[in-house]
């Protein structure tokens, strides 16, 4: 039997010590064909999420994939995110949080030709400008 990743725990870790804390918990993707998330807020190919408490709707953390239902500019979405396009979980606040090792992920087990029809185009929103990155942004480890 294969030994299961660490990656998931760690990120539902680090979601848990956020919110204990009174921190916004983030993750920053990257966005292939299998991650469900609304491409005009995609940049250089990676989207930032919001996994808090108080802007998700049914967040699942599960060992394969993150699950949520979230508003953009005031219209509910629908967001599915591998867990092996995680790059990153952080505090909004105070930047502490941890990087990972991205991996080629797996279809969403959900997906059929419409939610397909919603998976994020890298090359959108190439002439909108960058959020800003938080400031004093720390270095993040690596965990395989």
């Amino acid at each position: 039997m294969q030994e299961s990743s660490t990656k998931p725990y760690l990120i539902r870790a680090l979601h848990e010590w956020c919110t204990d804390n009174g921190y916004t918990p983030h993750i920053v993707v990257t966005v292939d064909e299998n991650t469900i998330v609304p491409p005009a807020h995609v940049r250089d190919g990676q989207i930032t999420l919001n996994i808090g408490t108080l802007a998700t709707n049914r967040l699942v953390l599960g060992n394969e994939y993150i699950e949520f239902q979230t508003r953009f500019g005031g219209v509910t979405e629908q967001i599915y995110v591998p867990v092996a396009a995680v790059s990153a979980i952080y505090a909004r606040e105070t930047g502490a949080g941890m990087g990972f090792e991205v991996a080629s992920s797996e279809p969403y087990p959900g997906a059929d030709a419409d939610s397909a029809s919603h998976s994020a185009d890298t090359g959108a929103g190439s002439d909108d400008k960058p959020d800003d990155p938080p400031p004093n942004r720390p270095r993040l480890t690596v965990v395989k």
